[in-house]
């Protein structure tokens, strides 16, 4: 089988290094293992991301001197695909509407967490939804969320909960990792004005696409919890994963952010930078 690496950055803001290095990752890793690279546009948040800064990053992967298949595809012009699968979940009983709010959720949280308890959080650090016994399930819940609870029971011991890690993840974990969705709780599958999430449409797009291999930052490790118990639901391949490096800010304590206008690389272009010091400032050899 080729080997399909693919590159999905999201046009709602400008190009950073760290963008840069995880498409030239991906690039050089397809090029080496004789595999294709595909270039995906993550543009289901369709008020975020605009025409104008997808041309932008378009222009930007050019002068890095990346080359990719055609047609590109874009998010926002295959909601029905998405949709699918979400009908697929929701028609076996693992997806259901939940009508709590980002402020409901809170306020449950914080009138909990008055007594002195302590409330779950998932790794981004957001608290866990309660769950569909504290919500009033109503028909017109404007968000969809997986049941992982039902899920995991649906899917028995039919499956291998986990994957092959390449790369390595925050705590140097790499081989075979076990996965627990249930650090995510009840995750978002759609809400009522984007019609998917991130962590569906990924799953979808990666199989319609055929992706062999994952390459993306560390910060995405502990997502792919979520992302095997999707496939595995849906009846998806899994792709090999690998995460790699990020690239930090000056005082090494966070990542770079697209609010970072300094490392944008339409900054660092206009500065005279070329695209080889850009592979050396993030620690990639110079092209062949």
């Amino acid at each position: 089988m080729t080997p399909v690496f693919r590159f999905a950055p999201s046009p709602n803001g400008l190009l950073h290094l760290g963008h840069a290095y995880s498409a030239l990752k991906n690039f050089d890793m397809a090029r080496a293992a004789g595999g294709r690279f595909l270039l995906r546009i993550e543009d289901i948040d369709t008020a975020r991301c605009t025409p104008e800064l997808e041309a932008r990053m378009l222009d930007d992967l050019q002068w890095l001197g990346l080359e990719w298949e055609e047609p590109v595809r874009r998010q926002s012009e295959h909601f029905s695909d998405y949709r699918a699968a979400l009908e697929t979940l929701a028609d076996a009983g693992l997806a259901y509407r939940s009508a709590m709010s980002r402020g409901d959720i809170r306020r449950f949280v914080e009138a909990h967490e008055a007594t002195g308890a302590i409330w779950p959080r998932d790794p981004d650090g957001a608290p866990l939804f309660p769950g569909r016994d504290h919500d009033d399930g109503s028909d017109e819940g404007g968000v969809w969320r997986l049941d992982v609870a039902a899920a995991r029971d649906h899917l028995g011991h039919k499956t291998d909960p986990g994957w092959i890690e390449e790369g390595t993840g925050p705590d140097g974990e790499t081989g075979w990792q076990a996965a627990d969705p249930a650090i995510w709780g009840d995750f978002v599958l759609a809400r009522r004005d984007t019609p998917t999430s991130y962590h569906l449409s990924v799953v979808v797009d990666d199989a319609l696409q055929g992706v062999t291999h994952v390459v993306r930052g560390r910060d995405l490790f502990a997502a792919t919890a979520a992302h095997v118990l999707l496939q595995d639901l849906l009846g998806l391949p899994r792709p090999v994963y690998h995460h790699h490096d990020l690239v930090m800010d000056d005082d090494g304590a966070r990542k770079l952010s697209k609010s970072r206008g300094d490392m944008a690389l339409a900054a660092l272009r206009a500065a005279g930078t070329t695209s080889d010091d850009v592979r050396r400032m993030v620690g990639l050899p110079k092209t062949v």
